[in-house]
């Protein structure tokens, strides 16, 4: 049967207000950008996309606008909607499956992953780009050195010209556990990650500082133990998502021309486990997944990069502006974060995070969850942290933050 028959809007999908033609519209789009194809929604039209959950067909679909909504539109209208739906991609089902497939397989049949921001939030060139990096830590002077034998940071995944001097801080700070590391797993917040995902990929990763080679024999000692199917089912999230690239740009810089096996990995959202609909110690493919990263971690020398942000606050992120003491209540709030991730225990931050952290948009919580967990025993020393406004909006903020793990 067509996935047409009973069409279903896929869960994430971009959307956007504006005014077109003098008209308030929804501009849905395809979050992956597997086509540059836009659908402009009348605003007035919205119940039809809510209506489209996969459990109405189309002639219910009618039925229910006009009771539910008084809004009278042909079933040949609907059926034209829902045929551009598909074609933009924005519908579960065979259209976008394939297009999936067949992005999936441009991605894998290219050398290495390449830069999706280089020329855009950095510079592409080499030398601009290293320029750039040393102006900030430049700027941030003398930072105490971490240990050697430091085995994990949290590094942000904000753009540079709000969080360079962060990352400056932290990355100068662990210079040694960079340089010494044989191993580096880098761990970054996918932001179009399933509920509970880990995606893993086999592509190596390049930046304009070089390519970073991706430890394909534990990938796939990875995969394995997740299933490949589960895996691999979001790997073209590896494509766009920004979080790990922009830490590997710090990572090559810091180490110079000595490349290192890198692993990695898109961690999803926990938002389910925040919400109790889902325990986390009974989901065996992450008790399992965390208990394979200690063994490889056990094998060499192996230093992790969470890659994540802090609280994301603001109109912009649709919660309250962000005034004068709420601006103060986000460092307390943040403090008593950084004190909680410190502490270096997996279970005390996440229930933490439970009592009610996860409602400021953390949006680190699964990298973090991920680094304390395969670090079992640690203590974390803050080194640096900010408040970053939102451009164009003087009420909202996201704030970051640089920490060590021993």
């Amino acid at each position: 049967m067509s996935h047409l028959f009973k069409p279903k809007l896929r869960n994430v999908i971009d959307i956007q207000r504006t005014i077109y033609q003098n008209e308030p519209v929804f501009v849905l789009q395809d979050n992956l950008k597997l086509t540059e194809a836009a659908i402009l929604l009348p605003q007035y039209l919205g119940p039809l996309a809510v209506l489209c959950n996969g459990q109405r067909t189309v002639p219910e679909i009618k039925a229910d606008l006009k009771r539910e909504f008084d809004l009278s539109l042909s079933q040949i209208d609907i059926e034209n909607l829902v045929a551009q739906f598909d074609e933009a991609l924005l519908l579960e089902g065979a259209t976008f499956d394939q297009a999936k497939r067949e992005a999936v397989k441009l991605y894998r049949a290219k050398p290495h992953r390449e830069s999706s921001l280089a020329g855009v939030s950095y510079p592409a060139s080499p030398a601009a780009l290293k320029r750039q990096l040393k102006n900030y830590v430049d700027r941030v002077g003398q930072v105490k050195p971490s240990s050697a034998n430091s085995r994990a940071i949290i590094s942000p995944h904000i753009d540079y010209p709000r969080g360079g001097e962060v990352y400056a801080k932290v990355w100068t700070s662990a210079t040694e556990a960079v340089r010494q590391a044989e191993l580096v797993i880098v761990i970054g917040t996918d932001h179009k990650g399933s509920f509970g995902a880990v995606t893993l990929t086999p592509q190596h990763y390049a930046t304009p500082l070089g390519v970073l080679p991706t430890e394909l024999e534990l990938v796939d000692k990875l995969a394995q133990v997740v299933g490949h199917e589960r895996a691999y089912a979001e790997e073209i999230h590896h494509r766009d998502e920004w979080s790990i690239e922009l830490d590997l740009v710090w990572l090559q810089f810091i180490r110079g021309n000595k490349p290192v096996p890198i692993i990695p990995i898109l961690a999803g959202s926990f938002r389910h486990f925040m919400l109790d609909e889902a325990e986390v110690e009974q989901d065996s493919h992450l008790t399992a997944f965390v208990e394979a990263l200690r063994e490889i971690m056990a094998q060499r020398r192996t230093l992790i990069v969470a890659s994540g942000d802090l609280a994301h606050l603001g109109p912009y992120f649709d919660t309250a502006p962000v005034d004068s003491a709420g601006f103060a209540r986000m460092e307390r709030d943040d403090t008593a974060l950084l004190e909680t991730l410190s502490q270096g225990s997996a279970r005390q931050f996440l229930d933490f995070m439970h009592a009610g952290q996860h409602e400021r948009n953390v949006c680190g919580l699964s990298p973090f969850w991920f680094t304390l967990s395969a670090l079992e025993k640690s203590k974390g020393q803050l080194i640096a942290y900010d408040r970053c406004p939102v451009p164009g909006f003087s009420t909202s903020f996201v704030s970051v933050c640089g920490l060590v793990w021993e």
